[in-house]
């Protein structure tokens, strides 16, 4: 996916398309054609092959990437995106979740957890030892106190990275470097998870994995949706908008004074933990039965558009300054030890490949990724993506020192 040299050169500084509003009506429109599209029978064997959600990911990162809407990641639009419909399409999403359903998913979604973790703990180190070749061996110190950081990263996330980079004494501009690995390499990891999501019976029949746990969630949901469904009113869609953005708003603002627990639960991660146990709050009042007049359905939009957002920030291009090459590669290699030893777990388990998603987003992706591809697989997912990425922060910092201290052996 990467963009040949010659077209990043030409590509303009400034985006043909940079007002919010404007760049909100080129991502809804382009929603709007994709479901057309795949609502029509001429081009359903396409989105067969390739699942529709990563189109929603890959297309606006080429119309950023080409220069056509804005690639920044403090874009105005993409940042009000994550701050406020995140958080309003995770409340609405578990608004009628099964709780005891969610709980008797099994040993398989912990396993696989943790299985994701070692991945990294030791393809860090196994990916540096095979790829420090490419990069002079006077950067061999500073490599691998700037890997350090990545792994904090890619066990926890961003307060994890900040407390890796200092642990292990990583540079200002050794960290530029590493965030450029992060966003390139784990967008890329994410768009094949999401692929996965639109083919996971077929990876799922492939190795007779047991489905049984997952498939009683979506039939639990899918009878609580027929029973309670009827035609959508105006009061029910103002009520659900009311709830999804009132509850970002509160959770927001209560994140502001809660203090942190550790390094690992602040700032947005608390907006995240906040807004999930209001829904799971509310699944189990009258309020559930919204989801019969479209809550999960406006949940659904929410998070679509940041599915595009979050496509329209991999800047690509940076991937070809010959500086980052060397420790592009190395991500690459670790990112690929990782779901190796992770697919091949599944197969050991007979796994659904569901797990093996949310289990790896949950540690590279944290509380912001993990239950939006929970929530690609089905909605009433969701929840299992917000637990595992608390349990990837708490992680995050004593597996990250761990893969450290192998990075520095080998330095």
């Amino acid at each position: 996916m990467l963009l040949p040299q010659e077209v990043v050169e030409k590509i303009p500084t400034a985006p043909l398309i940079e007002g919010p509003m404007e760049v909100l009506a080129v991502l809804l429109g382009f929603l709007g054609l994709l479901f057309w599209l795949n609502a029509h029978p001429r081009y359903q064997s396409v989105f067969r092959v390739v699942p529709l959600l990563v189109f929603a990911y890959f297309v606006p990162t080429i119309l950023s990437n080409i220069g056509l809407i804005p690639v920044a990641g403090d874009f105005v639009l993409y940042t009000y995106v994550k701050t406020w419909l995140l958080p309003a399409s995770l409340l609405l999403l578990t608004l009628a979740v099964d709780v005891k359903a969610i709980l008797g998913l099994g040993r398989n979604a912990v396993v696989l957890f943790l299985t994701a973790t070692g991945a990294i703990v030791i393809s860090g180190p196994i990916a540096f030892a095979i790829g420090k070749g490419l990069l002079p061996e006077d950067q061999w110190d500073e490599a691998w106190r700037g890997l350090s950081a990545l792994a904090g990263s890619w066990i926890g996330g961003g307060a994890n990275m900040i407390a890796l980079k200092e642990h292990a004494g990583a540079s200002d501009s050794i960290m530029s470097i590493m965030i450029v690995v992060d966003v390139a390499v784990a967008n890329v990891w994410m768009a094949f998870l999401l692929w996965f999501a639109g083919r996971e019976k077929h990876a799922d029949e492939a190795i007779g994995a047991d489905r049984t746990s997952l498939d009683r969630v979506r039939e639990k949901v899918a009878a609580y949706e027929a029973e309670v469904s009827r035609p959508t009113d105006l009061g029910s869609l103002l009520l659900i908008c009311a709830l999804g953005i009132g509850g970002a708003v509160v959770a927001t603002n209560l994140a502001g004074i809660l203090p942190p627990v550790g390094s690992f639960i602040k700032g947005f991660t608390w907006v995240v933990v906040l807004v999930s146990m209001f829904g799971l709050a509310l699944s189990f009042t009258p309020l559930r039965r919204l989801d019969g007049v479209g809550a999960s359905k406006v949940g659904s939009v929410f998070l679509y558009l940041l599915v595009t957002t979050i496509g329209a920030k991999a800047e690509f291009s940076e991937i070809m300054k010959p500086e980052n090459t060397g420790y592009v590669v190395i991500g690459a290699m670790w990112m690929f030890m990782h779901a190796m030893i992770l697919l091949g777990m599944r197969r050991i388990l007979k796994a659904p490949i569901f797990f093996v998603a949310v289990g790896s987003k949950a540690n590279i992706g944290g509380a912001a990724s993990a239950p939006i591809v929970a929530s690609a697989f089905h909605p009433a997912l969701a929840p299992v993506g917000v637990l595992l990425a608390v349990g990837g922060y708490v992680l995050g910092t004593f597996a990250g020192i761990l893969c450290s201290a192998l990075l520095e052996a080998l330095a």
